[in-house]
């Protein structure tokens, strides 16, 4: 739905590269901001992942990433930046991480891995003026 004049635009206050806590964002409010803004909108539920192969794998399905992605962390830093830049003008990117697991297999350092790669594609991406808004929320 087109925002009226009188509407705040999306993701006010929201700085352009960042990736942050989903806290008082609906994933529907951030699709709906992604589509208003023009962005590419990015969504992987990560409910039924174990483990670090999980959750490559849920990425790679929702994401809709090419049959050869490498299923490791460098290969997800590589198609959250490299491919698309070169497949021409990106308007932007709302990406949610929604229930990102917490189990024996995923702890919270392969955690802050998975969250560092979308903060480096947040800083490639700023690098060319490009917003890149990463949200997420913990299982």
């Amino acid at each position: 739905m087109p925002l009226r004049k009188d509407q705040d635009p999306p993701l006010r206050g929201v700085r352009a590269n960042i990736v942050q806590s989903i806290r008082a964002f609906r994933v529907q409010d951030l699709q709906d901001a992604a589509v208003a803004l023009g962005h590419h909108f990015l969504y992987a539920n990560l409910a039924h992942a174990q483990t670090k192969q999980d959750v490559l794998d849920l990425i790679a399905q929702q994401f809709t990433f090419p049959p050869h992605f490498g299923k490791n962390f460098d290969a997800l830093y590589d198609c959250m930046t490299d491919p698309l830049h070169k497949s021409g003008p990106q308007p932007g990117f709302v990406v949610v991480l929604e229930q990102i697991p917490a189990t024996a297999k995923f702890d919270k350092e392969a955690r802050e891995q998975l969250l560092d790669i979308f903060r480096d594609a947040a800083d490639y991406w700023g690098d060319r003026k490009i917003a890149f808004r990463c949200f997420y929320s913990f299982l």
